[in-house]
Formats: C-alpha cells, structure tokens, sequence
C-alpha cells in the first residue's frame, strides 16, 4: 500500500513569523479602521447636507404657486 506523504511533515513555523504576520495584520485592520471612520465622516455630511437641500426646497413650489396665483388675480382683475 502506498501512502500519500502529508504536506505539514518537516515544516517549522517560528514565533517570530507568527508575530511578523501578527503585526502585519494589526497593521492592515487598523488601516481598514481609519478608512471606515473616514467613510462615516463622509456619509455623515453628506446625509446633513441632503437633509438641507430637502428642508429647502419646499419654498420654490410654494412661491411658484403664489406666482401663478397673483397673476390668475391680476389677468381677472382685467374683466372686472
């Protein structure tokens, strides 16, 4: 019977590659922390300034009417 070698036999890990591997991993997650803080600092401002063009934007419908209505009166006031 022959029997496949099993591929870990004779390899050695140090401690010292599972702490370089350790610190390049700290490394990478506290990139990836940066970078999601500073998407939800965009995401934040661009939520504030969605919510200010919305608030500001009912005042041009509301003077169009006004608009349409004051010249309505002034067109009816001709056949009065």
């Amino acid at each position: 019977m022959s029997s496949t070698p099993d591929p870990l036999i004779g390899v050695t890990i140090t401690a010292r590659e599972i702490y370089d591997a350790v610190v390049r991993l700290t490394g990478r997650v506290d990139v990836l922390i940066t970078q999601q803080e500073d998407a939800n600092k965009d995401l934040q401002d661009h939520e504030l300034r969605i919510r200010g063009l919305e608030r500001n934007r009912w005042p041009l419908p509301a003077l169009s009417a006004l608009i349409a209505l004051g010249a309505l009166g002034i067109s009816l006031l001709k056949y009065l």
